[in-house]
């Protein structure tokens, strides 16, 4: 199979042309093309682990498969926003400091913030009320990590005003009272998307981030699970 490779940005600069035309064997995934130019430009010491990929004008991800005769383009993220807008992701077993935190994400500009901190609840309304005597939290970290960082870059796509932003979960063994999540957002005023930006958060990281919990109490111990499916790309 043919397919015709552009370099666009950083990489038409480091490789030092603008297109380049491979042949292989077999069909390859796009994974297998970046371990490709890994090797092929080794010399240039490029980092080809976080480029964005398009295949035949579409975004591409690692397991797609490059079809004969593909028009593929590497390039780094597009350009736009501010890159020096602070942000806060972390994994800890550690209680956070809100305030500590805060003081990280703040800026001269910074004139408002919206903070969400979930609990450990003791009791569990409804129709059977249970109790809780503890909760244990667990994380595919490496890939948590990824996907908090793309919790917050669609939080800066959908309010580019918004300024810092903070992402903490705990992990390990929680007492009912304990906070177990934070996500904070601020801005130069608070009608800049920052509570809508929050809310958006927390929601986004119990859909996308392999984060589970295993509850201890009345009822014996479970492993709490969602139902959301994240969808190719998510």
């Amino acid at each position: 199979m043919n397919i015709r490779v552009l370099f666009f940005a950083t990489y038409k600069q480091k490789i030092g042309k603008s297109e380049e035309w491979f042949s292989f064997s077999k069909p390859l995934s796009v994974r297998e093309l970046k371990e490709h130019l890994r090797t092929q430009y080794s010399q240039g010491e490029i980092d080809f682990s976080s480029v964005l990929v398009s295949i035949n004008k579409e975004f591409a991800f690692d397991d797609d498969i490059i079809p004969d005769g593909a028009e593929v383009a590497i390039f780094p993220p597009v350009s736009g926003g501010n890159r020096n807008y602070p942000t806060l992701i972390e994994l800890t077993e550690d209680i956070f400091n809100t305030d500590e935190i805060l003081r990280k994400l703040l800026l001269p500009t910074t004139g408002g913030s919206c903070v969400f901190i979930g609990f450990v609840r003791q009791f569990t309304g409804g129709e059977q009320n249970r109790q809780t005597a503890y909760l244990e939290y667990e994380a595919y970290e490496a890939m948590a990590k990824e996907k908090m960082k793309q919790v917050v870059n669609e939080i800066r796509e959908r309010w580019p005003q918004v300024e810092g932003v903070a992402i903490v979960q705990r992990l390990g063994h929680l007492e009912p009272g304990s906070p177990t999540i934070l996500v904070a957002c601020t801005a130069a005023h608070r009608d800049l998307g920052i509570f809508e930006a929050a809310r958006y958060g927390i929601d986004r990281v119990k859909e996308i981030v392999p984060v589970w919990k295993k509850e201890v109490g009345s009822r014996g111990e479970f492993w709490v699970e969602g139902s959301y499916l994240p969808k190719k790309g998510e």
